[in-house]
């Protein structure tokens, strides 16, 4: 984006337009100027108060139509807020922080505003104890409205209120500085290399990037960061100890250092501020407030859960890491005593022993365009949609490509933003998001959404094409399992649209995409080698299905103890105060399969809990993974690309977005209600 403020022309805010003049009206990335921002959320924030005056001075009774569906969809706040809260994740710079610190408040102290305006919710409340018959659709829209007035504080007294309002600024810029502290000081550590010595054991893909790296920052030798390309390879592969235990705990000790991007004390207060929100809404604990409306309905079945699986996954998991233990002693001594820093380097060593397979071996024939055609593929193959793309479509990034995705009737249906490298400006991680979501209504018709995957996948070096590991392959996988959910959203109302759903639902269209990276027939139509363009191996797709569980039960523990860690800190109905490093130890002690660190700490880099929406919601992941395991098993009956089963999961699951509770959706899908039965069949936990 060019930032520069051009003096010689009287040019126009690009978000004050009615049309952008772009195709399918998408963002005008380059035209928007960082001084553009202010003036549009000050604008967005004056239309979103005229608009909400013109309801409750409104002379007629309050209807549904008046009241409830009497909104604008894609409206300049929503326009604006959408493009800069995305590139605040993608492609931020300091003064992109500056204004997120700034506008943080102002945004707050505006939904605040319309969240507690007594006139306002007296229709809304009229309308939710009388109306005409309404449709599910509308019944959903009516209840979340009429539910998150509620939730936001419309019955409670004014001083209440008041409370509330300082609660909810504060906890946005908390979470807001959170995540700023977090991406700031992992872009402080540099592991700077000089002497070859100290490469043993590293792929030639790792050492090229690293060289590559130091480059880029006029250095001599190879440069490794925390960012996963770079760091995931080099504790996976490096025979260096020292090395491995200086990369570990750089990247376990971010945001605890003695400096100004420690997050401990936000980590606390975080965490009381949500409890005392809650309390005053009536709720004993945060997550009973969350739980209230998830699938899971209350922390008793989430418990549940996490015990369910710690039950049947831990002796098995146990089991692993003992014989990576073992292994480990065999090369380096009966006293070794496997660190954290060491499980995915022995880990590696007993895959190669066992399988004769490692990440590097499938990189040639995860080249990431084929990659993408292969996705791409997938969707045509199950749904007969397709990919075009588009360079007219304006992008925030050189890194970044649109497409119109269209259906296989050949209309149009959506937008497709792909950004897929690591760079100082991104987040780490990857995600699904929107720069508009998708409504109907009777002017536009069916206003078609865009949406963009955001990755942080291995980069092409001077000599190679970006070459993928398996694990990558399964995170574009999943990312593009959130975008079809998006890219099939067909509801009335926006804010019930694509992955507008309950927190422990929105995983599932995304984790059961991942199911097909391990699948013969879907690798045979894209993994090529990509330098002979021959095909990979059977022998080799045999190893990875055989292989498919190793420490399938380490990895499932692994997600248990972050949920355990989770609930630790939302169950609490008292003050927190206590050490926040000697808290994470104790609350994920049952999952703990390697020694524990003192000096390092999880919780002050926990995104998804701290700055993200997962907030009492982590055990999401692997309820999600319950209906994928019973979900796919549909497909593997049937066929994997069998196009009336996946005709029915869009139709049932992936168009619907928040119309109708998701139990009701995933019963019509896979006609019964979901077993663990399946996952812990998948893992080869039960037989």
């Amino acid at each position: 984006m060019n930032n520069e403020i051009n003096h010689t022309d009287e040019r126009k805010n690009p978000f004050f337009a009615k049309s952008y003049g772009t195709p399918h009206d998408t963002a005008p990335f380059n035209e928007i100027r960082l001084e553009d921002y202010e003036p549009a959320f000050m604008e967005g924030i004056r239309q979103d108060d005229a608009l909400t005056e013109q309801i409750i001075n409104n002379p007629e009774p309050p209807t549904f139509d008046n009241t409830i569906a009497f909104n604008i969809p894609d409206n300049l706040l929503g326009r604006v807020s959408n493009v800069f809260f995305n590139l605040l994740s993608a492609e931020t710079n300091d003064e992109m922080d500056a204004l997120a610190q700034k506008m943080s408040p102002i945004l707050t102290e505006h939904a605040n505003n319309i969240l507690l305006n007594e006139k306002l919710f007296a229709r809304v409340k009229a309308v939710y104890e009388q109306h005409r018959e309404l449709s599910q659709e509308e019944q959903m829209l009516l209840e979340k409205t009429y539910d998150g007035f509620i939730r936001s504080g419309a019955n409670l007294s004014a001083e209440d209120k008041d409370k509330l309002r300082a609660i909810n600024t504060e906890l946005a810029q908390l979470t807001l500085q959170f995540s700023q502290n977090n991406l700031k000081e992992t872009n402080l550590f540099q592991l700077h290399i000089t002497a070859q010595d100290d490469l043993s054991g590293l792929p030639d893909s790792a050492i090229e990037a690293a060289a590559l790296a130091a480059k880029e920052k006029q250095l001599e030798g190879w440069l490794f960061t925390l960012h996963a390309p770079s760091y995931n390879p080099f504790m996976t592969y490096a025979d260096n100890r020292e090395l491995r235990r200086q990369m570990y705990m750089a990247r376990n000790t971010i945001c605890i250092h003695d400096n100004e991007y420690n997050n401990t004390d936000i980590v606390k207060r975080i965490v009381n501020l949500r409890r005392e929100r809650v309390q005053l809404l009536g709720f004993n604990t945060y997550a009973d407030f969350v739980l209230k409306r998830r699938m899971a309905e209350n922390s008793d079945n989430v418990y549940q859960l996490l015990n369910d699986l710690l039950e049947a996954y831990l002796p098995t998991a146990r089991e692993e890491v003992k014989e990576i233990q073992t292994l480990a002693q065999e090369m380096e001594g009966e006293d070794f005593v496997i660190q954290p820093w060491d499980f995915g380097y022995y880990s590696h060593k007993l895959q190669l022993k066992k399988f004769n397979l490692d990440a590097e071996m499938l990189r040639p024939y995860f080249e990431l365009s084929r990659v993408k055609d292969g996705v791409f593929g997938l969707a045509t193959k199950l749904y007969g949609i397709t990919f075009k793309e588009n360079p007219d479509i304006p992008v925030y990034h050189p890194d970044v490509t649109a497409y119109e995705v269209y259906d296989k009737d050949g209309s149009y249906l959506a937008v497709l933003y792909t950004d897929f490298h690591p760079r100082e400006s991104k987040q780490s991680g990857a995600w699904m998001t929107s720069y508009k979501e998708q409504w109907m209504d009777e002017k536009e018709g069916n206003s078609r959404p865009h949406v963009s995957v955001t990755m942080n996948l291995t980069k092409p070096t001077e000599t190679k094409p970006a070459l993928l590991t398996l694990s990558e392959v399964e995170t574009f996988l999943h990312e593009f399992g959130h975008a079809l959910h998006g890219i099939f959203a067909n509801t009335r109302f926006e804010s019930l649209s694509g992955t507008s759903v309950y927190w422990d639902f929105v995983e599932l269209p995304s984790q059961i995409m991942e199911n097909f990276a391990v699948e013969r027939d879907f690798l045979n139509t894209f993994a090529q080698h990509y330098q002979t363009a021959e095909p990979i191996p059977e022998e080799l797709i045999d190893r990875i299905v055989s292989s498919r569980n190793y420490n399938a039960a380490y990895a499932c523990i692994r997600q248990v103890s972050f949920g355990l860690l989770d609930m630790a800190y939302y169950t609490l109905s008292e003050p927190f105060d206590a050490d926040v490093l000697q808290f994470e130890k104790e609350a994920w002690a049952p999952a703990q399969l390697l020694p524990q660190l003192p000096d390092t700490c999880m919780s002050v880099q926990f995104g998804h809990i701290m700055s993200g929406g997962y907030a009492a919601g982590y055990y999401s992941y692997k309820w999600a993974e319950v209906l994928d395991a019973d979900a796919f098993s549909l497909f593997k009956e049937k066929g994997i690309f069998n196009q009336e089963v996946a005709q029915s999961f869009r139709d049932n699951i992936l168009s619907k977005g928040g119309t109708e509770p998701p139990m009701v959706l995933y019963k019509r899908f896979r006609g019964q209600a979901p077993s663990i039965d399946a996952l812990l069949q998948r893992n080869g936990i039960k037989k």
